[in-house]
């Protein structure tokens, strides 16, 4: 079950090969040895990096897996460098999954945006970008379309069974009946060969009338089912309204206008908040004015107009910014429930757009079909006259005798015919009708994929969260932290609790940041299913953690993935898994191994 990887002229690694194996992985090691240049050779040949060594024209990883082996080369072209070979990972969805939520070196954005006290919306669903779901849903409602008439179609062919089955018994039954007659007639009668030939003809004949007969019945018929057919698809599409798209446009292109400007005066609104606060609450009022204490209290001068004020009136101020602030985020709401709404309107304006496109295509082929139609009606018509008269001239030169049994015969002519007709009818009938299960299931199949899809970005916020709330918890039980409780808002904003209040990520030590980081990168892994991707997890750039809390954030990790690889210093203690020795790589100068 062990990985093996063997890497030439990668980051700072000129020459070298190591192991993996499953549970904790430490590349130990001090500056310009190569450990954060191992970890970014396995990002390579994952297929997340293309970090070639300083100078290089070229570099190579090779990895052995149990699942395969995966092959990657770099290549540096007009400063620019490109990949190719076979990476562990080729699909866009899955390398940038673990780009985020599985490569948690310093590099990684999840980490980057929480040190800068980012919004963490787009990065954590930055995923969905590439699952081109828009592009899913619009294939899925083709699909389910076609399923629907298929279905349609089906069902029909189902409801007909009974019926047709029916016929074909009545038409076996009347044809042995039609041959028992036939054989009394010969047996009672004997012809010469000038009334054979005619007795023949005149069969063949009314055979011939018989086939037109049924032809036009059958074509009057189908030609009644395709103008009620025309008729239902000119009432939907008259039934169809379209609203103006333009008009969705404009109004959804200001309600985002309006989101966005909103969204903004909240921020710099919740930095003002935050940062008086923690002035407030710190009492460290001294750092940015005159303090002159009194026993009936504090006098200042306000920092921003520079007029004479007290603590009480700059905190009776910040509760009045706080109030403006919740009524912000209330107008938030408003305005993101407003864009999310007319986002619906717009899609379902695409949907009847393209159900008018369909139905002005299917009328199109109905009214061919119908003209094709009436054309053969009228061309078995005319065949038909032909054949009555030609059966009128026949029947003057037979005998009443003769005539019946021509008669006969020409009706089990015409019925084995009609029987034939009717059975390869049937067989159609059954071939279809059999598909009314499967394809009910594959409509629903495709309903529920559509459905996930279209709430796949809220279920993923949904439980982006949840899985950060209960991995704060955990984070919180096992590490003496400054702060009691953090969470993703529903705008996926970073709220810290100190003392029972809101505190800024600023008052943060580089510890509780980076433990912050990992909880939010950890529930970004659990909403994407990285683990079902890649099973393994690499860490690096913890040197502002002790030792006590680095071995604790490492027994943490270690329960997430099924390969746990990072970085750590000699000074820190040992721990309890597979030891990589960087001293035994070629790697090389400080210049050139820009990855460490």
């Amino acid at each position: 079950m062990t990985w093996t990887i063997e890497i030439e002229r990668i980051a700072g690694i000129l020459d070298g090969s190591s192991t993996l194996k499953p549970g904790v992985n430490v590349v130990r090691g001090s500056n310009w040895q190569g450990k954060s240049s191992f970890i970014e050779a396995i990002k390579a040949a994952l297929g997340t990096s293309t970090e070639l060594t300083e100078g290089a024209d070229s570099g190579t990883v090779h990895l052995e897996t149990p699942t395969g082996e995966y092959d990657v080369t770099l290549t540096r072209e007009n400063g620019t460098v490109s990949q190719q070979g076979h990476p562990y990972l080729t699909d866009e969805y899955d390398v940038i999954r673990a780009a985020l939520f599985a490569c948690l070196d310093e590099r990684n954005a999840v980490r980057r945006a929480v040190r800068a006290g980012e919004n963490l919306e787009d990065v954590l669903l930055r995923p969905l970008d590439f699952q081109n779901i828009d592009e899913q849903i619009e294939t899925l409602q083709r699909e389910r379309e076609q399923i629907e008439t298929e279905l349609s179609q089906a069902r029909e062919a189902k409801k007909r069974l009974p019926t047709v089955q029916e016929k074909v018994t009545r038409l076996e039954t009347e044809i042995e009946e039609l041959q028992a007659k036939r054989e009394t007639i010969d047996s009672e009668t004997s012809t010469d060969d000038s009334s054979e030939s005619v007795r023949r003809q005149l069969s063949q004949a009314r055979s011939e009338q018989n086939q037109a007969r049924n032809r036009i019945e059958r074509l009057e018929q189908s030609i009644e089912r395709t103008e009620q057919r025309l008729s239902e698809r000119h009432n939907d599409l008259e039934a169809l309204e379209i609203p103006a798209y333009n008009e969705i446009e404009d109004k959804l292109d200001d309600a985002r206008e309006a989101l966005s400007q909103v969204e903004r005066d909240a921020e710099v609104l919740q930095s003002l908040y935050s940062a008086t606060e923690m002035v407030l609450s710190e009492g460290r009022l001294d750092l940015l004015t005159d303090v002159e204490r009194d026993i009936d209290g504090d006098t200042i001068d306000c920092w921003t107009c520079g007029h004479e004020t007290t603590r009480a009136d700059v905190a009776d101020h910040l509760d009045a910014l706080g109030e403006k602030l919740t009524a912000l985020r209330a107008q938030k709401e408003t305005y993101r429930d407003t864009v999310e709404e007319l986002e619906t309107q717009r899609e379902e304006i695409s949907q009847a757009r393209r159900r008018k496109s369909d139905l002005e295509a299917e009328i199109a082929d109905l009214e061919a079909t119908l003209a094709d139609r009436e054309q053969s009606l009228e061309t078995a018509r005319n065949r038909l006259e032909q054949a009555k008269s030609e059966v009128d001239q026949l029947a003057e030169h037979v005998d009443e005798t003769v005539a019946e049994l021509s008669d006969v015969e020409s009706e089990i002519k015409y019925r084995e015919a009609e029987l034939e007709e009717t059975t390869d009818e049937l067989t159609q009938l059954e071939t279809r009708a059999a598909r009314v299960e499967a394809l009910e299931s594959d409509l629903e199949s495709v309903r529920d994929d559509l459905a996930e899809l279209r709430s796949r970005k809220d279920r993923i916020k949904r439980e982006a969260r949840e899985a950060f709330d209960a991995a704060m918890q955990d984070i919180l039980a096992r590490f003496g932290t400054g702060f009691e409780t953090a969470r993703l808002t529903a705008d996926f904003d970073i709220v810290v609790a100190r003392d029972g209040q809101e505190a800024s990520l600023d008052a943060l030590s580089e510890g509780e940041l980076e433990l912050i980081g990992f909880v939010a990168a950890l529930a970004g892994r659990q909403s994407f299913d990285v683990d079902e991707t890649i099973p393994l997890m690499l860490v690096d750039g913890l040197g502002g953690l002790d030792d006590d809390n680095l071995h604790t954030l490492i027994e943490y990790l270690q329960q997430e993935t099924e390969y746990l690889v990072f970085t750590a210093y000699p000074e820190y203690t040992a721990f309890d898994g597979h030891e990589i020795d960087p001293t035994e790589w070629t790697v090389a100068n400080e210049k050139q191994a820009s990855a460490d």
